[in-house]
């Protein structure tokens, strides 16, 4: 992997993430789903490649995209988090009625 094939694949992973706040904040989970699994299929073959480290201007570029990509998960986890702790509470009331039955 090149120097610049890593920081394009940083720049569509900020992209994506970027995309999938929106989706978020929009309620819209198809594009959302749809989203999550593009950086996915970017990501994974990351474990058997070799990235090299970068220098200069690159690795600053590379912080900032980093940073972002930060910055788009905290706000999807802003959306998502509220879901999930009511979307958990009601299948634990589901789960404690059926059980008493």
């Amino acid at each position: 992997m090149t120097s610049n094939e890593v920081l394009s694949m940083y720049e569509n992973l900020a992209s994506l993430t970027g995309q999938m706040a929106m989706a978020a904040r929009a309620n819209d989970w198809d594009n959302f789903s749809g989203l999550e699994n593009k950086c996915e299929r970017q990501t994974s073959g990351l474990k058997n490649e070799t990235v090299p480290a970068l220098g200069g201007a690159s690795r600053m570029r590379k912080i900032d995209l980093l940073k972002m990509i930060l910055a788009n998960d905290r706000e999807i986890r802003t959306v998502t988090e509220p879901w999930s702790a009511q979307l958990a509470g009601i299948m634990q009331t589901t789960s404690a009625a059926s059980a008493a039955r």
